[in-house]
């Protein structure tokens, strides 16, 4: 299918819906304190046809996309879950050269590439709508909610695209009831409030969450599109949930969203950890394609991240000192290189979260999933060990002795350095790893206390990687003739921080090292 450039607008879509029969009488908002007057709006005849997978892939994320035309609000509009009651509702206007009505926006398509990939987007319901709407205004005359009155029409499949194969015709009455301001507790006990007025009138919790739900549940042979039921190994549940994360932060972060990135690298390391250490639980062999594809991903995101938290971080340093302190161009050097150099990192991400080696990624990580852990191995083969925090503890060991000793510690990490910071780092390391492998088991106690050293020895990690930085500009600053006693500053400060880190380390792995042995018991 074409996909068409268009810009977008999104808001916050705060709504409740309700089944009702066609003989039930619409309420009345009289004596609600909040409600000051009520605007009946003309009739609107809405036509809308709604697009998905052959497969159902964005229904099964709870994702809809359509293009509806009449009403106020013609256009393409594309919908994501944002909690209970909300979505995020991102709109694109109609192209004028859209003739067919079948050209996705690219602008819509693409939040969404992460769940369709490269799979074909078709129609997959059409959907018809008389709407009497009434607007609820408050005493300030600003508009509180919108109630509508929905009598629809709907046919699936081949019908949503105009042709007649003999699908079943669907109709029902509904009601909405859309906050118009969404901001605070005040918006939810209010439509607290309308609700049980609603539903007083005789009307009921809708049974599904939306229109296109209630088509395809009654003509999908699967019924409505559920998502597969999460597995019972603790392990592989945690890796199902963590790629339900993985494509929260890919709309995140096409979206340019603070701190998107980081978490999105957060995220694609946890999941690589954690099929490190079940490798054999999940089918694996060493150095299985889709760990180092996890690797790789994290690697093109760590750009935009790196230079996300160095920019910050100079920020609140220079803010923190007293002007006369601040010589030179230092925040154009630190703080607008650093901005520059996260959009560039940011349009590697982009262009690698757009490509097929990425797609297939995250099909083989839905397959790993999809496998029932049990027979993941074969049907034949031993049962795989169960996972336990044993062996990831053993590596956060080896790694705080070799630090200790000052001695070289090579091994599936590939760290073969003597340096200080690179013993600290792998203690880091191990003990993130660690941190997943115990929440995932339910070591609650151990992951919070992995979760302390990964924490400190991070901020150590930071201090060395901007200290680094630091460096190169200082000389770049030589060069120009600038002053470069700002740099000078700022990098005692991370050598302090550093300090500061490594004095703390020997208490933490103490408290880890009590955790651990209280689990074991």
């Amino acid at each position: 299918m074409p996909v068409q450039a268009q810009k977008t607008a999104r808001h916050l879509e705060v709504e409740r819906k309700f089944d009702v029969v066609e003989s039930t009488v619409s309420p009345s908002f009289e004596g609600i304190a909040a409600v000051a007057r009520v605007e009946k709006l003309p009739m609107q005849s809405l036509d809308a046809v709604y697009f998905d997978t052959p497969t159902q892939d964005l229904a099964r994320n709870r994702v809809t996309l359509r293009r509806r035309t009449g009403g106020s609000d013609a256009g393409w509009h594309l919908k994501l879950p944002a909690g209970p009651d909300a979505r995020t509702e991102i709109h694109a206007p109609l192209a004028s050269d859209d003739a067919t009505g079948e050209a996705v926006p690219a602008s819509l398509l693409d939040v969404v590439l992460a769940i369709v990939r490269d799979r074909p987007i078709e129609p997959v319901a059409r959907i018809t709508t008389q709407r009497e709407s009434q607007i609820l205004y408050g005493v300030d005359g600003v508009a509180l909610a919108e109630f509508s009155n929905d009598h629809v029409t709907a046919w699936s499949s081949a019908a949503a695209s105009g042709s007649d194969d003999g699908h079943e015709e669907q109709q029902w009455r509904e009601w909405e009831l859309e906050l118009q301001q969404t901001d605070g507790t005040a918006g939810h006990d209010l439509l607290n409030r309308l609700g049980n007025r609603l539903l007083d009138a005789g009307a009921a919790p809708a049974g599904h969450g939306s229109k296109l739900a209630r088509v395809l549940g009654r003509t999908s042979s699967a019924a409505e599109p559920t998502r597969t039921p999460p597995p019972a190994d603790p392990v592989h549940r945690a890796v199902a949930q963590q790629i339900e994360e993985l494509l929260v932060w890919d709309r995140a972060v096409r979206a340019d969203a603070y701190d998107a990135a980081h978490q999105m690298r957060v995220t694609t390391r946890k999941i690589r950890s954690l099929l490190k250490d079940a490798q054999d639980s999940f089918g694996l062999a060493d150095g299985a394609w889709v760990i180092d594809e996890l690797r790789e991903l994290a690697s093109v995101l760590g750009v935009a991240r790196d230079a996300e938290v160095l920019g910050e971080r100079y920020q609140r340093e220079l803010d923190r000192l007293a002007p006369e302190l601040v010589r030179g161009p230092v925040r154009e050097r630190l703080v607008d290189g650093a901005r520059r150099r996260y959009q560039i990192g940011l349009r590697r991400s982009l262009i690698a979260m757009r490509s097929k080696r990425y797609f297939r990624l995250l099909d083989a990580l839905d397959a790993l999933v999809a496998e029932n852990p049990a027979t993941t191995v074969g049907q034949d083969s031993a049962p795989a060990t169960p996972i336990t925090i044993d062996a990831a503890y053993k590596r956060v060991r080896k790694a705080a002795k070799a630090a200790a000793q000052g001695d070289q510690d090579g091994d599936d990490d590939g760290d073969h350095q003597k340096d200080p910071d690179e013993a600290l780092h792998r203690i880091r390391k191990r003990a993130k790893r660690l941190r997943y492998t115990a929440a995932a088991t339910g070591e609650d106690k151990v992951s919070q206390r992995a979760k302390a050293i990964q924490t400190l020895l991070g901020d150590h990690q930071d201090s060395v990687v901007s200290r680094q930085h630091l460096i190169q500009q200082v000389d770049a600053a030589h060069a120009a003739g600038e002053d470069t006693f700002t740099y000078g500053l700022l990098y005692q400060q991370e050598a302090d921080l550093a300090d500061s880190c490594r004095d703390q380390l020997d208490a933490a792995l103490r408290k880890l090292d009590k955790s651990v042995r209280r689990a074991r018991r």
